[in-house]
């Protein structure tokens, strides 16, 4: 009995580095990749830092190394590995979305994603809401910290009336404040909520008559208080 264990043993232990040598063969190493779901990345950039083109193992390819790999890059959120045996890649990369754009502490416009994160530069007429954090603190970029709350609204921003919304303020104290193009001025209060807060507003822009300069303030959605523009 005690042979026979040995004599499978030593089989499967044969079997097993002979696996493994197949496959670290050449027919067994990445060939030929394919990255999918890039916008603001260039493929070479990526296929470069993916590391793929050295011809690795397929067995040694992964999501996680390649996330690590390509975290240098701000727009790529998350990456997908697909292997197609014997020698084929394909990266599939998920994006960040912006969801509004902020200065920088020297004045550069740059893309922001919903959990504050700056993305790259942005031109002066883009077409989101931009980003404000009052009284800030010594941070060169509040919106990862003191003031995410006003990423985060930005990215909850429905589409009734996402467009007319030209500011997302934050003051020290948490509260968010919309200014619009109209221009209206609605005041959040905590980024809480945000879903009766909305429908609020929404329904103040459609059936109520105010004038440029008044301020809504919808910290209880079903307690609004108007301010007229010019009151104290």
């Amino acid at each position: 009995m005690t042979k026979w264990t040995l004599a499978i043993g030593v089989v499967v232990t044969g079997l097993a580095f002979g696996t493994q040598w197949i496959l670290h063969q050449s027919i067994f190493r990445v060939q030929h990749v394919r990255i999918v779901g890039l916008h603001h990345e260039t493929s070479n950039a990526v296929l470069a830092a993916s590391g793929l083109s050295s011809h690795p193992t397929m067995l040694s390819v992964s999501d996680a190394e390649m996330k690590a790999k390509l975290s240098a890059f701000t727009w790529i959120n998350s990456v997908k590995v697909a292997k197609h045996w014997p020698n084929t890649v394909v990266v599939t990369v998920h994006e960040s979305v912006a969801v509004a754009v902020a200065y920088t502490n020297k004045h550069v416009l740059e893309y922001v994603d919903k959990n504050g994160r700056a993305l790259g530069l942005a031109p002066i007429n883009e077409n989101l809401p931009t980003l404000d954090y009052l009284v800030p603190k010594k941070s060169t970029w509040p919106y990862l910290t003191i003031g995410r709350g006003a990423a985060y609204v930005a990215s909850q921003l429905p589409r009734a009336f996402s467009s007319q919304v030209s500011l997302v303020k934050e003051d020290s104290s948490g509260t968010v404040t919309l200014k619009m193009t109209t221009p209206l001025t609605f005041i959040l209060g905590p980024a809480t909520n945000l879903h009766a807060k909305f429908v609020a507003i929404a329904s103040v822009i459609a059936h109520s008559t105010l004038v440029p300069g008044d301020v809504v303030d919808v910290t209880v959605p079903d307690e609004l208080a108007v301010t007229p523009p010019g009151s104290s």
